[in-house]
């Protein structure tokens, strides 16, 4: 992978959650290449394994970690083995978050048929599991609160230390049909400004990227006919998009690296940074 840029991580030791999905998979190779120790966070086993070998046989340094970012025990045996393995935590990227289907309608708008003349299978507002919702704000806005709990504390009075959460686009304007995971991101942007705030007198800047779409394996079937053709809704996506594509992982990668470096960005604190091809400015007209 080619980096836009280069920043000197040696000796830092990175912490990275759902480090085994497809945009924070890739975050964590990009800091390794800049020389830092990676800690691959992620509740899946096989994934955060092979994200940790690529980058050891890359020469980078990473070990993985099993971790259940919704459980305070699981982060504390992740952290105890991090500071054993690598050094305490200089940098913690939260990127553990995702979607449910049972938080999610099945249709765009409501209307009075869908209440009378239910069909079967159909999700309406009314439908939504108050379970899948709950599990949604949990892993996106507690998978990003307890973590930072846990690795803050290393990082208090540290050189250089800083904390990246992972927003999105949900967060600026909520997309139909996902009301849980729009409104889960929002709180992640929200906490972002109030952690900024809170650690700013210990040393600790707070900042999110929200990107864009991007194709990964959460949002395949979704935005991918089986065909490999664009669905209804990646058409409309690419309609609201003005460089009207799907952006790539190594696209937010600039971004990324200007966040982490103090040199670069020691001012910048509490702001969540849209990198979506133009997406959050236009207005449709």
């Amino acid at each position: 992978m080619e980096l836009p840029f280069k920043i000197d991580l040696n000796d830092k030791v990175v912490v990275v959650t759902g480090a085994g999905g497809v945009i924070c998979s890739t975050f964590a190779k990009a800091l390794a290449q800049c020389g830092a120790k990676i800690a691959i966070v992620d509740r899946n086993e096989e994934r955060a394994s092979a994200v940790a070998k690529e980058i050891n046989e890359s020469g980078g340094i990473a070990i993985s970690v099993p971790t259940d970012v919704l459980k305070i025990e699981s982060l504390q045996k992740a952290k105890s083995i991090i500071n054993e393995k690598l050094g305490t935590c200089d940098i913690l990227l939260n990127g553990a978050g995702g979607n449910n289907p049972k938080g999610t309608t099945t249709k765009e708008y409501l209307f009075k048929e869908d209440i009378e003349n239910k069909k079967d299978g159909e999700i309406t507002f009314f439908d939504l599991d108050e379970k899948g919702v709950e599990f949604v704000f949990n892993l996106n806005f507690l998978g990003t609160l307890l973590p930072t709990q846990v690795f803050a504390r290393d990082m208090i009075d540290k050189k250089d230390a800083t904390i990246i959460n992972i927003s999105s686009m949900n967060a600026f304007t909520p997309l139909t049909k996902i009301p849980a995971y729009s409104g889960a991101k929002a709180a992640v942007s929200n906490f972002t400004q109030w952690l900024a705030v809170h650690f700013s007198k210990v040393g600790i800047r707070v900042n999110a990227i929200a990107p864009g779409f991007l194709v990964t394996n959460q949002n395949k079937a979704m935005l991918l006919n089986q065909d490999g053709s664009y669905t209804e809704r990646s058409k409309k996506i690419l309609n609201a998009t003005p460089m009207e594509r799907f952006g790539e992982c190594e696209e937010l990668l600039g971004t990324l690296l200007w966040l982490v470096d103090n040199k670069a960005s020691s001012f910048v604190n509490g702001v969540v940074i849209p990198v979506d091809g133009g997406f959050s400015a236009y207005s449709g007209v």
